[in-house]
């Protein structure tokens, strides 16, 4: 089968774009894991991990960040439908080269939440850039990417 044979759920019959209807779907709990990563110069770490950033507390302030983002996801990623997240966790950690974030956000919804997992490590790691662009102009973001998606029966 062609790509242009199949339908596509975020495509109307007039090629416009929409926002997919899941309202016949089952609820189910469901979880999405990303991480991504910031490479930071050696000084940078240091500073991070002595907590002698001028704009504070690097780490907890991207983690909080990362939860802000996830809440809003709706409405920063046109089609994403607005969640009802039962929990949310970012996780920063310095590594040898820079800044490690990983996220987990849970629903008992109809769709999943990958997109809400990607933008709490995408916001996180640009909050690390945005407090520490004044001492690294060598910050490099790389490698967001979702590492798990499960869904599964919930009852209530």
């Amino acid at each position: 089968m062609k790509h242009t044979d199949k339908k596509l759920s975020h495509i109307d019959n007039s090629g416009k774009a929409k926002m997919v209807d899941v309202g016949h779907k089952v609820q189910q709990l469901r979880i999405a894991k990303a991480q991504g990563h910031i490479s930071l110069d050696e000084k940078t770490r240091l500073l991070i991990s002595e907590n002698n950033m001028k704009k504070g507390d690097v780490l907890t302030v991207s983690e909080i960040a990362g939860i802000q983002a996830t809440k809003r996801t709706s409405e920063l990623i046109p089609l994403c439908h607005n969640l009802l997240i039962t929990k949310i966790s970012v996780n920063a950690s310095i590594d040898k080269t820079g800044v490690k974030i990983i996220s987990k956000v849970k629903c008992i919804g109809q769709t999943g939440v990958e997109m809400e997992a990607l933008t709490a490590v995408s916001v996180a790691l640009l909050t690390i850039y945005d407090m520490c662009k004044a001492v690294d102009k060598n910050m490099k973001i790389d490698n967001i990417f979702l590492t798990e998606k499960t869904k599964m029966a919930y009852n209530y």
